[in-house]
């Protein structure tokens, strides 16, 4: 959640579009001491031209030009006239915007009095946060201090998306002027901030910092954060795997009891207290013990709604299976869900899976970073050992990892971790999923919609897709399409628990915003998300490394060979570009389908399906289908995650289903993950179709055994595909 609480920290304001650009030289790093410099003079000449027709972005936006260029009165007095005026026109004071508003108060007084700024933000703070509500005290005291590289990262990427051009749009030098300021605000005034905002804590809350919470014969340890008082509260809980205490202050600071409980076998911080730490198995009951352990403290009012990230999230849905009478409403975010989207997801196993385990699990784990874990992957990967083998060549042994490897199919041993089937029609409380904000959308909190939806068609469930965004904001000035999604959730929260109005960007059961877009849009199913599907056909006819992608049905005359060598390893230290595979499909052993430019512009929301038609000289296969947007100008976007499946799990992921050698068949697939983009007029859509082959990816020979004890011995034979055709049927507007 730490890089939402940042996303939402700063919200970059709109500016109207402008024709005029200014001359500009991006320096190379965000480090680099030249970039204030370069930046200040920048906005000294945006500043007498700036024009903005919306009075508040206009203040808002021209504050951050004046702070840029160091004309700090200035900008104080704009922060000023905008907060008078959001007063004029009934708004609330926004913690965001209150925040901004002290970076330029404090810079003011320390040029006008010649004090420190430290000092003169000390000030500030003093006067103006102890009278704010808990939650805007709060979201000022921590949106700062984020970890390292939080600020610097954004402002590099936008100092790389102006480099290489002699000259800069006025609304591209904004967004500059934003992600600098939010670097300069964190270098300032960080430090001493964690210091202010402990003591309004200490004022504010009353913190329990290690109960120790009985369920049977384990402990769990939990923090409890709550507001000073005496009046009984509702508690929302997030049981997690990883120190959550700032969420627990959140909630606090919303009006709520505030409860961060751990796994089993971890201590009050997310640390090991015990050798080993198996994940997913026993979490369900023990969130149902900590629940029953809140409803009996004087100050519960008896009802407790759940939230949570990834494994946070699962733990949600892990006591939702379990029913217990006081939970009243979860909110999770990309929830993990075991055995779907993890440690495999399309039934094929990833590496990453292993190093989660490896570094959660075990008590004594020895920190290791990216290459080192990308030598240990090099390592299993040229010894053409089986998978079964990974953590042992890496010789750091993993219990969770060879349990989950012992079930590859989505059996008993996953069913029981979280509702499946008709458990799902008893899950009866109102649901929030969101997922996307990441830049992705999980399949398992796809999974968590639709099965809950489907097998209760009036559940109280509802989803938000949101598309990714990299910038790091600082005052929210209008801007639309963007969401703070923990003050969503609590907005949620205080619906479901306090009666208070829904969020109005709840509009809907499904509520979805397309990539290249800020349009939000509202339906009530998935598959009401596009105006329609348009069915894609593979041509096969035609020789080359390009096939074609065609709107209507082809002759079905002709087929495309593809053979990949599984014992070959020389691709060891291969990393392979989505651009590059592109311009060279035979690279990443792929076949890919082009359709002619498009007339218009094209909306594509919505869940990817398809069926493939071909021959094998397997018995499996992992397979790869990946779409993309090539634009006019040659570049390439993706429109979705790739969606990587296990063949003969295609139709059911709880029975394998071998192939049939040498015979031509037909194998339909339903994608995980939400495709979401606003496709350009133009623009061609791209269909790659890949065998995995891969250096952090369980290898699937194709032998029939079950693929954690192949080895490279199964690879006698090259793996040869003949594809024949088939289609792949896009949720879109027809073109």
């Amino acid at each position: 959640m730490k890089r939402v609480a940042i996303v939402a920290l700063l919200a970059l304001a709109s500016v109207f579009a402008r024709a005029d650009d200014f001359g500009f030289t991006a320096p190379a790093a965000a480090t680099d001491p030249a970039v204030g410099d370069a930046l200040r003079d920048l906005a000294e000449r945006i500043l007498p031209v700036y024009q903005e027709p919306d009075q508040n972005r206009y203040l808002a936006n021209l504050s951050a030009l004046q702070l840029v260029a160091g004309n700090y009165q200035a900008a104080d007095g704009s922060r000023r006239a905008l907060r008078q005026r959001r007063i004029g026109e009934g708004q609330q004071p926004d913690s965001r915007a209150i925040l901004i508003d002290l970076y330029a108060r404090a810079r003011a007084q320390a040029e006008k009095d010649n004090v420190p700024p430290a000092q003169a933000f000390a000030q500030a703070f003093r006067e103006t946060v102890p009278q704010l509500p808990d939650a805007d005290a709060y979201a000022v005291t921590t949106w700062l201090g984020a970890p390292a590289g939080a600020y610097e990262e954004p402002l590099q990427r936008a100092l790389n998306r102006a480099r290489g051009h002699a000259s800069i749009s006025v609304d591209d030098a904004i967004h500059l002027m934003w992600t600098y300021l939010a670097l300069e605000a964190d270098r300032s005034f960080a430090p001493q901030l964690a210091a202010l905002g402990s003591q309004e804590d200490e004022r504010r809350f009353i913190v329990a910092d290690d109960v120790v919470i009985k369920s049977g014969r384990a402990r769990i340890h939990a923090r409890v954060v709550r507001p000073k008082g005496d009046d009984k509260l509702p508690a929302l809980l997030e049981f997690s795997m990883v120190d959550r205490e700032a969420d627990a202050r959140a909630c606090a600071a919303h009006g709520y009891a505030g409860i961060v409980a751990y796994v089993r076998g971890k201590d009050v911080h997310g640390k090991n207290v015990d050798d080993v730490v198996i994940p997913f198995e026993h979490d369900g009951e023990d969130a149902r013990a900590v629940i029953r352990w809140i409803t009996r403290q004087p100050w519960s009012d008896g009802r407790v709604g759940m939230y949570g990230s990834g494994y946070a999230g699962f733990t949600a849905w892990a006591a939702a299976k379990h029913l217990p009478k006081a939970l009243k409403a979860i909110a999770t975010t990309d929830a993990m869900a075991p055995g779907i989207d993890f440690p495999a997801e399309g039934r094929v196993f990833r590496n990453g899976a292993y190093r989660w385990a490896y570094n959660n699990t075990q008590a004594d784990a020895e920190t290791l970073d990216d290459a080192q874990w990308r030598a240990i992957d090099q390592r299993w990967y040229q010894s053409g050992k089986s998978y079964a083998d990974l953590d042992r060549l890496a010789k750091r042994p993993s219990r969770a990892f060879h349990r989950w490897l012992g079930h590859p199919s989505y059996d008993r041993y996953w069913q029981k971790m979280i509702p499946f089937g008709d458990e799902f029609a008893r899950v009866d409380i109102p649901v929030l999923t969101t997922s996307g904000f990441a830049g992705h959308t999980e399949a398992g909190a796809l999974y968590y919609f639709d099965e809950h939806t489907r097998h209760r068609r009036k559940a109280d469930h509802t989803l938000v897709l949101g598309a990714s965004d990299d910038s790091i904001l600082l005052d929210t000035a209008q801007t639309p399409g963007r969401v703070d999604l923990r003050e969503l959730r609590l907005q949620w929260f205080d619906h479901v628990l306090k009666g208070a109005e829904r969020p109005a960007l709840l509009a809907d059961r499904v509520n979805y915003q397309l990539a290249g877009t800020s349009e939000w849009r509202h339906v009530a199913k998935l598959d009401a998300m596009p105006a329609g599907t348009s069915r894609w056909y593979f041509d096969v006819s035609a020789k080359g490394t390009r096939h074609r992608l065609a709107a209507k049905p082809t002759s079905g005359k002709g087929s495309v060979a593809l053979t990949v060598d599984f014992a070959d390893r020389s691709d060891v230290n291969a990393r392979i570009t989505a651009d590059a595979v592109l311009r060279n499909p035979a690279i990443a052993r792929a076949v890919l389908f082009a359709s002619e430019p498009l007339r218009e512009a094209t909306d594509v929301a919505g869940l990817v399906s398809g069926e493939l038609d071909f021959k094998l000289n397997r018995e499996d296969v992992d397979l790869r289908v990946s779409l993309y947007e090539q634009l006019a100008d040659g570049s390439f976007q993706a429109i979705s995650d790739p969606y990587e499946f296990r063949a003969s799990y295609a139709a059911d992921r709880t029975t394998r289903q071998p192939l049939a050698r040498n015979q031509r068949q037909k194998l339909a697939f339903r994608s995980e993950q939400i495709a979401s983009r606003r496709l350009q007029a133009g623009s061609r859509i791209l269909v790659l179709v890949a065998v995995n082959k891969r250096v952090d990816r369980q290898i699937n020979y194709g032998s029939g055994k079950d693929v954690s004890e192949e080895t490279i011995a199964d690879a006698k034979h090259p793996l040869k595909v003949q594809w024949l055709g088939g289609f792949v049927e896009l949720p879109m507007k027809a073109p």
